[in-house]
């Protein structure tokens, strides 16, 4: 688009603090102000640059044990047919979860980023042009079943919690990397886990459906009386990958006034699935035409699993993300509806949901 700024975006997903939880530089908030290497997908440079403004920023706690690829064998691609890792011992969630939630107050302290408790609290950070942050949890291994953790991670910031990865865990199954298949696998949520879903409702914390298998997904739409999202998901039409989200989640997603964040992820935007090898601007096109038929101009944002997953070379980073706008831009998008994707959306179901 021809405006000197970058369009904002406020992205629904990303596992950059895993990758500084995990990195070895002591000097954890220098190598996010400064500049992480160039294979990461966010820094500060990095998100100014491309006008990236804030996100949900995912503690992820990390298996102690990933199944072995071969680089050469497209079938161990991330996103295939993998075996999952097994249980996540609580000591080692709760550990890796207070890690890299201290690097997430440290970056605040340092002024590198804002933690946001509400939608105001983002409108604020935008304006004052501070990276506004979500304090989120992909898995929730490290709560325990009396939520008694869920009350401390609540009181320290917390507003957005995945009840689970793709494994298993006391609250409920995840879903697998499959391709293709359904997202109808395994359980739902545990009793726990129907619990959490009361819990986090009352303390008026965002529920994530992105790596839900379709029982468990039921469950919370059941329950909820929130806002359904998906903060990282992409159409299952497009690529019945499991990790795409049916016809009919869309539409209970849409009945709650709910949202779903593009996933730049290659192997769930790809129609050939993980194994095709890469996928390109139009592919991720193709996935938002079908989401804002299924969800209305209302219902779609994005949620780029930055720093998470592989993405599109034509983004490659943060920087890159004025490309996917000016391709939107090139579809036929206004600048209404581009702006509806790429930040409004987001703070709408942000404040219904939160507050």
């Amino acid at each position: 688009m021809p405006d000197s700024a970058p369009v904002p975006v406020f992205d629904g997903h990303n596992d950059t603090l895993l990758k500084l939880y995990q990195s070895k530089n002591p000097d954890k908030e220098k190598l996010f102000i400064e500049g992480a290497p160039a294979e990461w997908h966010i820094d500060l440079p990095k998100a100014r640059k491309g006008g990236l403004a804030g996100g949900m920023f995912a503690i992820f706690p990390p298996p102690l044990e990933r199944p072995k690829r071969s680089p050469d064998d497209p079938e161990k691609m991330p996103g295939a047919n993998e075996p999952l890792p097994p249980h996540l011992p609580r000591a080692a969630a709760v550990d890796s979860t207070i890690g890299m939630a201290s690097i997430l107050f440290r970056l605040d302290k340092a002024g590198a980023l804002n933690i946001c408790r509400s939608a105001a609290d983002i409108r604020a950070a935008m304006k004052q042009k501070k990276l506004a942050a979500v304090f989120h949890i992909e898995g929730a291994e490290a709560i325990d079943t009396d939520f008694a953790m869920l009350e401390v991670l609540h009181a320290a910031g917390l507003r957005s919690l995945g009840i689970v990865w793709s494994r298993p865990n006391a609250f409920g199954h995840g879903v697998p990397f499959r391709f293709p298949s359904s997202p109808d696998t395994d359980d739902g949520l545990t009793d726990a886990g129907k619990e959490l879903v009361k819990a986090c409702n009352r303390l008026k914390i965002q529920i994530d459906l992105s790596h839900l298998n379709e029982k468990g997904f039921r469950d919370v739409a059941k329950l909820s009386d929130a806002p359904l999202v998906a903060t990282h998901s992409n159409a299952h039409s497009v690529c019945p990958h499991a990790r795409n989200l049916t016809d009919w989640q869309l539409g209970a997603i849409r009945e709650t006034r709910g949202m779903v964040g593009l996933n730049y992820a290659t192997g769930f935007l790809n129609p050939g699935g993980p194994a095709a090898g890469g996928a390109t601007l139009e592919m991720m096109i193709r996935h938002v035409d079908v989401l804002l038929e299924k969800l209305g101009e209302d219902g779609v944002g994005l949620g780029s699993d930055f720093d998470g997953a592989p993405i599109p070379s034509e983004i490659h980073d943060a920087s890159g993300l004025p490309r996917l706008i000016e391709a939107f831009g090139k579809h036929g998008y206004g600048k209404d509806l581009i702006e509806k994707i790429a930040w409004k959306n987001w703070i709408d179901v942000i404040e219904r949901g939160i507050g």
